[in-house]
């Protein structure tokens, strides 16, 4: 006999009115167990509610715009009455394949906040109501023809056409440097980092001397750190062209615009068009740094993050408008190599988003560095002269020096989702330039899909490159789709800022009943024969389960420590896995050990008292 049973949000991850971005299905839809039924979206993560049973949608209780909480009743079904009595909790999956009969996983039920934290997704904007006209096929001979085309070539771009080749897919891949490899390997991610450790060497060659090591002051060759820096991004895109030719992608080069959904015209550098027409299509074009107004652009001392990396000169005073990880990344850079720097930040600390603790380090640092630092100030004007560009600030802090021979502009990055003409391919583009997709990463377009900083926050290459290889796999008839619980971000400064899953802050914002293991690394051996001992772990757990739910990390090399944390999220590990894991001695790895030493009170390598 068949019965009707409520369909209700689980708990997800102590989170309260959450909004609903999206309904994925309808009244009289047949519906798999587990199977996604709404999207909410809170400011952390994007989150599916799933049917907890198999069965018809008789009614659906919530719409659009509404928000939900832990209980609230998404839908009616109705099921055959023995499987209602056994109706149970769906179980979390890490993104996997499916079978026919199960087409989405969802995160387990969790029996209390941060048990299982809210799932990691790209960011999925309301539906327009609006539907997009598509423009009609151009009707010309294609110049190339292929079953699937990956516009743009950096880390998620690559990814996707690759692992489509790899699955036997005919593929194009469109790219408009002269290289593969997109923004992060020829102007970003991987020239920064090379820079960086230039700064590193000439920072550790200057504390050699505290031991007895002296190797004078630094001459600097301009010329040889870019040859350098370009050596690198050399190698590295000279392998990515090899792998295409060993995998048969075929790389066309220049800029790509929609012209229908079915065609892309790609404009070279030489003035000449290709036409690529294609069955399905992966769109991988990324961000580009923003440009505030009232800035000078024209003039070439008032630069953004590329600009920064070509090395024009070392001035001798730097203003960075920006205190991000990538305005900081590039101060460190600058100040290395020589520069008095200054830095001002719109919000009361340096690295919005991260813990203040896990940040003082970094400013303590900056501040002994000779780094000028001024929160909660602006830039009004900026004025280009003979002499260097004239600011005037306002704000709580405002600094001294008005005269800067450049100014860096590092206030974040623009998706290009609107300068593709994605609207002729029936794409829908949110007004700031994001395109939504789906746990497929599918967009309104079901040929079309779209993938990494385009999608939304957070706006991350290691984020990138695990939705191009979905989205390639999706695009071969796998059933997959996309659940990653956490997403690290690290700050490459020094000292480096690593955090994954929940902040302290965060959880104490949310309510969320959490306990902290913080281990200083001025107790750990291998920190204090660095010599580098601001710096500590930090590990976040629930107190109900005492799994880890977040973790942050300042110091040297914490960008390497942080995926033990997140892989410990991503498994499940209570404290006991983690303080039981044995890690090798003396090393800066054991300090996420001892952390949960700390927390679980069991500690020998510090003296904590006991509560009373």
């Amino acid at each position: 006999m068949a019965k009707t049973l409520e369909l209700t949000v689980p708990d997800i991850g102590g989170y309260d009115d959450v909004p609903v971005i999206e309904v994925l299905v309808a009244v009289g839809d047949t519906v798999a167990q587990d199977q996604g039924l709404v999207t909410l979206e809170s400011d952390k993560a994007t989150m599916e509610v799933p049917a907890t049973q198999a069965g018809v949608i008789r009614e659906l209780k919530v719409k659009v715009g509404d928000t939900l909480s832990e209980g609230s009743v998404v839908a009616v079904i109705e099921v055959d009455g023995e499987a209602g009595d056994a109706a149970k909790p769906a179980a979390a999956e890490k993104t996997a394949e499916k079978s026919a009969e199960k087409t989405a996983e969802a995160p387990k039920k969790s029996e209390a906040p941060g048990n299982n934290p809210p799932v990691a997704r790209s960011h999925r904007a309301p539906a327009e109501p609006e539907a997009v006209q598509a423009a009609p096929s151009s009707g010309r001979k294609a110049d190339v023809e292929c079953r699937i085309v990956v516009l743009g070539s950096g880390p998620g771009g690559y990814t996707a056409a690759f692992r489509a080749a790899d699955l036997d897919l005919d593929t194009v891949l469109i790219e408009r440097y002269d290289t593969l490899g997109g923004v992060c390997l020829n102007v970003g991610c991987i020239p920064s980092k090379a820079l960086l450790h230039a700064a590193d060497v000439i920072d550790q060659a200057q504390h050699a001397s505290d031991y007895g090591v002296d190797f004078g002051a630094p001459e600097i060759s301009l010329d040889k750190l870019r040859s350098y820096k370009e050596k690198v991004v050399g190698q590295l895109t000279k392998g990515l062209s090899g792998m295409a030719k060993q995998r048969k992608v075929r790389v066309v080069a220049g800029t790509g615009t929609f012209v229908s959904p079915n065609e892309i015209e790609v404009a070279g550098s030489d003035g000449k068009t290709t036409l690529v027409r294609f069955e399905q299509c992966i769109i991988a074009a990324g961000s580009q740094a923003l440009k505030l107004p009232g800035f000078p652009w024209d003039d070439p001392r008032v630069m953004d993050s590329t600009d920064a990396l070509e090395l024009a000169e070392v001035p001798k005073q730097l203003l960075v408008v920006g205190g991000g990880i990538i305005g900081l990344e590039m101060a460190t850079v600058y100040r290395a190599l020589g520069s008095n720097v200054t830095v001002v930040e719109l919000a009361d600390q340096l690295m919005p988003g991260a813990d203040k603790d896990l940040v003082k380090p970094l400013a303590d640092r900056l501040k002994k560095q000779g780094v000028s630092v001024h929160l909660k100030t602006k830039v009004v004007e900026a004025k280009p002269e003979k002499t260097g560009i004239v600011v005037e600030f306002d704000g709580e802090n405002i600094p001294d020096t008005k005269l800067f021979d450049r100014v860096l502009v590092a206030v974040g990055r623009s998706p290009n989702g609107g300068k593709i003409g994605a609207d002729k391919a029936g794409v829908r583009v949110g007004e700031r330039g994001f395109i939504s997709v789906d746990a497929q990463m599918r967009t309104n377009v079901p040929h079309i899909f779209a993938i990494g900083d385009l999608v939304g926050q957070p706006m991350l290459a290691h984020k990138a490159t695990h939705e191009g290889k979905l989205a390639a796999e999706v695009a071969a008839g796998e059933k997959k789709e996309w659940v990653a619980r956490v997403i690290p971000s690290v700050a490459y400064t020094d000292p480096e800022i690593a955090w994954v899953g929940i902040t302290e802050t965060e959880a104490k914002a949310k309510g969320l009943k959490v306990g902290v293991g913080k281990f200083p690394w001025a107790a750990s051996g291998r920190a204090i024969g660095l010599g580098r001992t601001e710096g500590f772990t930090k590990l976040v757990f629930d107190e109900a389960t005492h799994r880890i739910v977040g973790a942050g990390i300042v110091g040297v090399h914490a960008g390497d420590l942080i995926a033990e944390a997140a892989l410990a999220i991503e498994m499940g590990a209570e404290v006991a896995d983690i303080g039981h894991t044995i890690h090798p001695h003396p090393t800066l790895s054991e300090s996420v050990a001892m952390a949960a030493e700390v927390y679980d009170g069991t500690i020998t390598d510090l003296y904590i008292p006991k509560k009373k």
